[in-house]
């Protein structure tokens, strides 16, 4: 059944600003059906489809990287009452084998992502848009915590770091912050902002 009106929510901000983690913050709040989140990740092409520099690596922090297109064309299924279905995007780990993920119509539509804004067709779709900020030092250090836990090397990571996540970040997806209605801090903690917007929510979904 069609939900009437969709409430598409967008979140972004640097890689390891804390967007996952507001986001399972926010879906927390509320039963399954209520809100569809639906993580960008999922739409990285295929890698043998990603072109190479000199060296030989791939720069996963550029939008080309991702099916942007695909995404803004399932967003419009989504809204017309269709469920979408796809591989599970498993961070190129190849002791994971990928399920099939579905992505279900319902009354909020929870997108988030290095390229939310990004992309024209997906910025006109969102009736609010969040920015989730943290200082760079704060951002490298949960990144390298992070990507140890997917099997990379803390000299790999700074070098990824330095050569494709943080001119990535300053030209694709910092410039779009102040196009946002919220921009969160997060150098410590969120949980008064988790609060703002979970009232709004709240505010939405009695609406519908």
């Amino acid at each position: 059944m069609k939900p009437s009106n969709p409430y598409f929510l967008g979140i972004s901000g640097g890689s390891a600003s804390g967007k996952t983690y507001l986001l399972k913050k926010i879906l927390s709040r509320y039963p399954e059906g209520r809100i569809t989140r639906i993580s960008t990740d999922n739409y990285y092409l295929d890698r043998e489809l990603l072109p190479r520099d000199a060296e030989g690596e791939i720069n996963f922090d550029h939008p080309s990287a991702l099916n942007l297109d695909q995404l803004a064309a399932d967003l419009a299924r989504i809204e017309a009452g269709e469920t979408v279905s796809m591989r599970e995007y498993t961070f190129n780990n190849p002791d994971v084998v990928p399920g099939t993920i579905h992505f279900e119509p319902a009354p909020i539509i929870l997108l988030e992502g290095l390229f939310v804004f990004y992309h024209p067709g997906i910025m006109a779709k969102l009736d609010l848009k969040i920015f989730v900020e943290a200082a760079e030092y704060v951002r490298l250090a949960r990144r390298i915590n992070r990507d140890k836990e997917r099997g990379y090397e803390t000299d790999e990571v700074l070098k990824m770091y330095t050569k494709y996540v943080a001119p990535m970040y300053q030209r694709y997806v910092e410039p779009f912050k102040n196009d946002c209605d919220l921009i969160v801090p997060n150098n410590d903690r969120m949980d008064h902002a988790v609060e703002v917007i979970a009232h709004h929510l709240d505010w939405v979904l009695s609406q519908q």
